[in-house]
């Protein structure tokens, strides 16, 4: 499995940079390719909220402010799996980790899969990270805000990993053990909405009261 690692810290020392390391050598030991990106290499702005409040994110899935988001996105794409590691701003994550995420769910998070489009992330695995090198206050807020962009772009959400100065030693464990695990596994086979019917074949919608 194609493992993507997004990291997004100007500290390359630092405790978010240790995990992206950690991240990459579990994938690495399940003999699967990794490739690490640091948002902070690259030049990606904030939304700028084009036209009444939506661009061609909404009508073309993609987003009209040229930067290195677009590469990105088709990095993005290719990947069979995300690790998204981020240092913890105030309970939050990184300001590059929000500006790529507000601009990707925006793109991905409309698609219509009734239509015959899906987000480039749909059913795909991954691993969310907040590292909080500092009071180590604030990563479950942080995770929170990660795992509502994850699930709103469909992706899979493997497993979710708080890190602090205090479990340093055995939570960087903990991300490549998780990782080796995620590159090993089978993709999830997409299922199509007959075949989920086959197999649940007394299921219905509940009427609304």
């Amino acid at each position: 499995m194609k493992i993507l690692i997004l990291t997004s810290s100007p500290n390359s020392n630092g405790l978010t940079s240790a995990c992206g390391e950690a991240a990459r050598q579990g994938v690495i030991d399940s003999r699967s390719p990794a490739r690490v990106v640091n948002l902070n290499d690259l030049s990606i702005s904030r939304c700028a909220v084009h036209n009444d409040g939506w661009g061609t994110c909404h009508t073309k899935y993609h987003c009209q402010l040229e930067d290195d988001f677009q590469n990105l996105q088709d990095t993005i794409e290719k990947a069979e799996g995300y690790v998204f590691i981020t240092p913890v701003y105030f309970g939050e994550p990184s300001e590059p980790m929000k500006a790529m995420i507000d601009r990707l769910r925006r793109c991905e998070a409309t698609k219509d899969e009734s239509t015959g489009e899906k987000s480039i992330l749909a059913k795909k695995p991954a691993v969310l990270v907040a590292a909080a090198g500092g009071t180590g206050h604030g990563t479950l807020s942080c995770l929170e805000m990660l795992e509502r962009f994850a699930l709103r772009v469909g992706v899979k959400v493997f497993d979710t990993i708080p890190v602090t100065k205090n479990t340093r030693d055995y939570q960087l464990e903990t991300i490549h053990d998780a990782l080796a695990a995620m590159a090993a596994a089978p993709p999830i086979p997409e299922m199509s909405p007959a075949k989920r019917r086959e197999r649940h074949p007394t299921r219905r919608h509940r009427r609304r009261s």
